[in-house]
């Protein structure tokens, strides 16, 4: 997947949130590995939190970064999985945006190339809502390292081609 050295980088404006009950800013490894990638790739960390796994707390904040200016994407990490607390999923498709269906599908694809099977316990999603990326992952750095090598930091990348994610930013809202 080529990358054409002769544009310019473009930086996005990345909003991080982990959705958890039991974790905290002393260990949220996967809130760290995600601020890491995303700084490392030359991108701007526009926000950070962690909540709980309660559908309209996540809404509450998702929709916070939405209607703000400084946030053009968002990616959680957590509540992914298939347990009665995993609502990420849920929450998402309440902000009424379109799904990016191919997200979930080829995370899962690249997962399953280290976690077997495991992966279809993952209901890793992606929306745009208002003009926002939205992009869900489970709670573990491996799957923060899956999603962001294999989709996001060609994606999120201006430079990419045949196409990327931030050529479409200014028509997403047409």
């Amino acid at each position: 997947m080529p990358i054409d050295a002769s544009l310019p980088f473009r930086p996005v404006r990345i909003a991080i949130l982990t959705i958890s009950d039991s974790r905290s800013a002393t260990d949220d490894k996967s809130g760290d590995k995600l601020e890491a990638l995303l700084s490392d790739a030359g991108h701007i960390l526009a926000a950070r939190a962690i909540i709980g796994d309660e559908s309209d707390l996540i809404v509450s904040r998702l929709l916070g970064w939405i209607d703000d200016p400084d946030v053009d994407v968002i990616i959680t990490t957590g509540g992914t999985g298939l347990t009665g607390r995993d609502v990420t999923p849920e929450a998402l498709h309440r902000l009424d945006g379109k799904d990016i269906p191919g997200f979930g599908e080829l995370f899962r694809w690249l997962s399953y190339q280290t976690i077997g099977t495991s992966t279809i316990q993952s209901r890793a999603c992606a929306v745009v809502a208002r003009g926002t990326y939205i992009f869900a992952l489970p709670g573990s750095t491996g799957a923060v390292t899956d999603a962001w090598e294999g989709i996001l930091a060609t994606q999120l990348d201006s430079r990419h081609r045949p196409c990327n994610f931030v050529e479409l930013m200014p028509r997403l809202t047409e």
